[in-house]
């Protein structure tokens, strides 16, 4: 099911449908500010593993999580390091993951890897929305693994198909992905550079 979330706010319809289809634990399809993405209520069981065999994708490659700000954040982090707070206050809402300890016994299924979890406030009004009414949400761009990122939501309804309990079209979505960075040591690190130059965010951290 393709339901228009454009406009501002997000119609409310569209926003109610996508948290119930959550609150079962059914993946969702939905656009970003960078690119089209899956997602799903990491705390309802087996959500997780609906998103990883829709994807295809190894559970030694675990999802980061949107918030609707950095409140939520902190809910999921055993300690955030002042250099992730002050990255947090000067680059969110935006392209920005950034990956902390995760807060011991969250209930969260993320993947294999229990260690860490990758935190990003979207630059977005519908997984804004969503993460409001719904709270955090595992996220993974939406295409096959390994595959190119699909730009619209008639294509993510098309590839996914009944993987897919909504897809939320929010028009065309061409971003570069977020730049990924791990805070968890004494220096910043880069995993993955996306949109947000690491030129940049080394001058910043200096």
């Amino acid at each position: 099911m393709i339901l228009s979330a454009t406009g501002a706010p997000v119609p409310p319809a569209a926003v109610r449908e996508a948290v119930e289809a959550l609150a079962r634990g059914l993946p969702i399809g939905i656009p970003t500010d960078t690119v089209y993405g899956l997602a799903v209520d990491p705390f309802r069981p087996g959500a997780t593993d609906r998103i990883f065999a829709a994807k295809r994708r190894p559970r030694d490659v675990s999802l980061p999580v949107l918030v609707a700000g950095v409140d939520q954040a902190l809910t999921l982090a055993a300690a955030v390091p002042d250099l992730a707070r002050r990255l947090m206050d000067r680059y969110w809402p935006g392209p920005l993951t950034i990956v902390v300890p995760v807060a011991p016994g969250l209930g969260a299924d993320l993947g294999d890897d229990g260690l860490t979890v990758g935190i990003r406030h979207p630059d977005h009004p519908v997984p804004q929305a969503l993460c409001a009414a719904a709270g955090p949400l595992a996220t993974t761009s939406a295409n096959l693994h390994g595959g190119p990122p699909l730009t619209g939501a008639a294509e993510v309804a098309a590839t996914f198909g009944d993987d897919l309990a909504v897809v939320l079209d929010g028009g065309i979505c061409r971003g570069s992905p977020s730049t990924v960075v791990d805070c968890t040591g004494n220096d910043l690190r880069l995993l993955r550079e996306g949109r947000l130059p690491w030129a940049e965010l080394v001058a910043f951290a200096r």
